[in-house]
């Protein structure tokens, strides 16, 4: 596996999963309160923004407890300025610092998916006990004189061509005024996948990215016979692109316009200077996973690592959650107490 990121010196502090209205959208989903904790001393600066969440349930001491997790997507601490050989010191500093903090703040836990473009899994993981949980594929646009041959596989280069032939278009739209059309697509496809209930964002959810940061997010429709057959919703900034949400009409799945898809996000991205399309990885920790192995037809040469993060903060108040839940603790899910609600709710 081949991993470009120093070669790409991607702007990562700029990244839209580091975006305090992207942060906020996701504050709404979890019921908590979007926040950052700035670090800052003589040796640099870190930035760490999580979404803090309220705990129900209410011990004897009757002290309002919270946790803490990343917004939907990516981010952890980020290092936004330091001198390379102050680096590790800038991170003790600030985890003590941060530790001040989660005590002060009532924290019991904290949850980090951390982010596959910024690496900073390298720089914090062994404050979070970071495990690898899967791998994430991604189209590398500025190291190659043409990513579609050098990154499409040879069959996805096939289907792509074999597409173009029947007559499928696509067209961009960097200026989206409504996602209602994508969103009509995307419940058609979560319905044929028999989805669970969690991948069924409301309508509220796309008008929010329209109302508060539309200049990040871009469409792109297939369109055959003049009917849009397959929608995708992408979120940009000058230098990288995250594939979001997709969807296709059943109708139209043997033209495989999905490939046409990217396609089209790969052409538009090497005409607006975009470096990197990320696409995430698959729905499991498994290199035999199905959505990994479809994105991987885009990115051959470029996968990474992603880490999640689990820190306690409070182990005494951990325990006692645990108990009054009657959950296991080994469950397997993070923090163990919210482990019921989250199965309920799948």
């Amino acid at each position: 596996m081949k991993i470009f990121l120093k070669e790409l010196e991607l702007s990562i502090n700029d990244d839209v999963y580091f975006d305090s209205r992207l942060g906020g959208i996701y504050a709404g989903l979890e019921c908590g309160e979007y926040q950052e904790f700035l670090f800052e001393d003589s040796l640099g600066t870190v930035s760490h923004s999580f979404i803090i969440r309220p705990i129900n349930e209410r011990l004897k001491n009757k002290t309002n407890y919270y946790d803490l997790t990343t917004p939907y997507g990516y981010g952890g601490p980020l290092i936004l300025e330091c001198n390379d050989q102050d680096r590790s010191k800038l991170i003790e500093h600030f985890f003590r610092a941060f530790a001040d903090y989660c005590s002060e703040n009532n924290i019991v836990s904290e949850f980090i998916r951390f982010h596959p473009l910024a690496d900073n899994a390298n720089d914090f993981g062994s404050f979070y006990s970071a495990e690898i949980h899967n791998y994430t594929v991604a189209t590398n646009l500025f190291s190659y004189d043409d990513p579609f041959m050098s990154e499409f596989s040879k069959s996805c280069r096939k289907n792509v061509r074999r597409g173009l032939r029947a007559g499928l278009d696509y067209v961009i739209d960097t200026n989206p005024t409504s996602l209602e059309e994508f969103y009509k697509i995307y419940y058609e496809t979560m319905d044929r996948n028999q989805a669970k209930d969690i991948y069924y964002f409301d309508e509220k959810y796309f008008e929010k990215f329209i109302e508060t940061m539309p200049e990040n997010i871009i469409t792109c429709k297939v369109i055959y016979q003049d009917k849009t057959i397959a929608m995708g919703f992408y979120l940009r900034t000058d230098e990288i692109l995250h594939t979001h949400l997709s969807g296709t009409l059943s109708d139209y799945l043997d033209l495989s316009p999905a490939y046409i898809l990217r396609y089209g996000l790969l052409q538009w991205g090497l005409e607006n200077g975009i470096k990197l399309i990320h696409h995430g990885g698959g729905t499991t920790g498994s290199e035999k996973d199905s959505l990994f192995l479809f994105k991987k037809q885009f990115g051959r040469n470029t996968i990474l690592p992603f880490y999640l993060g689990k820190k306690i903060w409070n182990q005494s108040v951990y325990d006692q959650l645990v108990k009054i839940n009657e959950v296991n603790p080994k469950t397997g899910f993070f923090p163990a107490y919210r482990s019921l609600d989250y199965y309920q709710n799948r």
